[in-house]
């Protein structure tokens, strides 16, 4: 067909970037202790940003898992397809440790390191980062049995991705997943059902129906059942030592939201095999470790996703015209913008603290043990919870275009809420915090501890400070109250960091709109006097 006019203004491919050129997150990095991984880093990041790995994420999504419960004969074979895109976007990540890696790195900081890549190549395509992030968080669950640890670990942390059901200790690379919730429980696991008959040789047959799965596809499986001591932790292989498969049968996979790359499914024990992780009647304290370290993962692919959608916003205005002048310079469209910039920056900032205190508790730092406990059940609320809105207002940047699935945009909407449902929803996580207080109270003196090293710095977060000591020690209505109070905490964290450690304009614009009240109920109510020509220009996409 012929051309029958000339068409302009339109908006170049948001590719050939380098998705880790991002300052909020290099500067965190570095204060880590982890700036010897930044030439990975880059790395990863022009590969984030290239139309290869757009295209793996794309058709990984256009083409979802399939299950087949059994082969052409009748036998049961319980496998998962996937599309070749979503194995090498695996393989990228199993070789750039995302997974398992840092427990096995002995260089400082290397939970920091991996938190700043796991955040980088999830803008590519958040469907994978689950069982990536479910291996990363076996590791501490298991070493409460330290035998299978020793057996187990160096190949969770192997930077070989190994796909195919074998018995796992003749593989190269393991990947890990995690199965707690049933029908009848949910959140509650404590009225799990599952039931763990001990055998002999020191094993235990499993039998039950658990309702989520996460990465059924995956070597082996961290779970919970009723043990005659009470509820357990488990370990269970998809093949077993002698090269039979376990019972585990995947009865289907769930038509979710988003998230359409990866497999969830529902998942019967027919008395499989499995090794207790810890002791009899520990399982929630045993796996709440597992919990702990995905629930860090959530808040960094939040970040994640939000720092993909101001970046493509600002990409976008930057190239588009409307009404004589690119969107990027209409004074309306650069307060969203600078808004969805300042949203994105204080959810990085506060991620990498958490690793970073990851990090330092684990090398023995009693408090950061208590601030990290304290603030990833703050973070893990708040940070999770802003997500759709801010993906929701960067899709709406794009105009009609953003709505259309070939901008990407819809797909980075449907997977905003998935964080803040997975390992806990939204009243989990806020009471969470309240139960982390009650049962170590001196982790409120740490977590204020860390809000007043920026004391005095600025006035409008002194107050929001002042303000949450007095609410805390308001016990009235305390649970009815507890998403004010989380999100209140939250908001202090944010912004004592951004005091201390952010963009001088995004500091100002932060204190100014979320704690100093100053701001509307919408993204796009900054108040004047913000400078959002600085703030807009750290999320100018980078050419690699």
């Amino acid at each position: 067909m012929t051309a029958t006019h000339e068409v302009t203004n339109q908006v170049p491919l948001p590719y050939g970037h380098d998705t880790a050129a991002d300052p909020a997150l290099l500067a965190a990095l570095e204060r880590a202790g982890a700036g010897w991984a930044e030439p990975e880093l880059r790395e990863l990041g022009r590969l984030a940003g290239s139309e290869q790995a757009a295209e793996w994420g794309r058709l990984a999504n256009e083409n979802p898992p399939v299950l087949r419960t059994h082969d052409r004969f009748g036998h049961r074979i319980d496998e998962v397809e996937f599309h070749p895109y979503w194995h090498e976007l695996m393989r990228t990540a199993v070789a750039h440790g995302l997974h398992a890696a840092p427990w096995q790195d002995e260089r400082p900081a290397a939970h920091a390191a991996r938190a700043a890549k796991f955040f980088v190549w999830g803008q590519v395509e958040a469907g994978h980062t689950c069982p990536i992030s479910m291996t990363y968080a076996a590791v501490p669950a298991l070493r409460a049995n330290p035998a299978l640890a020793g057996e187990l670990e160096p190949l969770l942390a192997a930077k070989e991705y190994d796909y195919g059901l074998r018995e796992p200790r003749t593989k190269r690379g393991l990947i890990a997943g995690m199965s707690m919730t049933e029908k009848q429980g949910g959140s509650d696991v404590r009225a799990n059902t599952t039931s763990a008959a001990p055998q002999p040789d020191g094993s235990y047959r499993i039998s039950g129906h658990k309702w989520f799965t996460s990465a059924p596809m995956s070597d082996l499986f961290l779970t919970l059942a009723q043990a005659p001591g009470g509820l357990s932790c488990f370990v269970l292989p998809r093949i077993l030592p002698d090269g039979g498969r376990n019972r585990l049968h995947l009865m289907r996979l769930k038509d979710k939201l988003g998230n359409k790359s990866n497999a969830s499914a529902e998942l019967e024990y027919d008395g499989a095999v499995g090794w207790l992780v810890g002791e009899e009647g520990r399982g929630v304290p045993t796996i709440i470790e597992m919990v702990n370290m995905t629930r860090l993962d959530c808040t960094i692919g939040a970040a994640s996703g939000m720092r993909h959608g101001a970046t493509r916003a600002v990409h976008h205005a930057l190239h588009r015209r409307a009404f004589g002048k690119a969107l990027v310079d209409q004074p309306l469209m650069r307060n969203v913008l600078a808004d969805l910039v300042v949203e994105s920056e204080a959810a990085t900032t506060v991620a990498m603290r958490l690793a970073q205190s990851t990090d330092l508790a684990l090398a023995g730092d009693e408090n950061e043990a208590l601030v990290r406990r304290l603030g990833l059940a703050v973070a893990k609320y708040w940070v999770c919870k802003r997500g759709p809105a801010h993906s929701a207002e960067a899709l709406e940047c794009l105009g009609g275009n953003g709505y259309v699935e070939e901008s990407g945009m819809p797909r980075l909407y449907r997977e905003a809420p998935l964080v803040s449902i997975w390992e806990g929803s939204g009243n989990v996580a806020a009471l969470d915090a309240l139960r982390a207080m009650a049962k170590r109270p001196e982790s409120v003196e740490a977590f204020l501890g860390e809000l007043d090293a920026a004391a005095g710095a600025d006035r409008r977060l002194d107050a929001a400070v002042a303000g949450l000591r007095k609410e805390l020690g308001d016990l009235t209505d305390l649970e009815y109250r507890t998403r004010r109070l989380v999100e209140s905490m939250a908001l202090a964290f944010q912004g004592s960091l951004l005091v201390r450690y952010g963009d001088p304009a995004v500091a100002d614009a932060f204190c100014a709109g979320r704690l100093g009240g100053d701001h509307g109920a919408a993204f796009g109510t900054l108040p004047t006097g913000v400078d959002t020509g600085a703030i807009i220009d750290r999320a100018r996409p980078v050419p690699a």
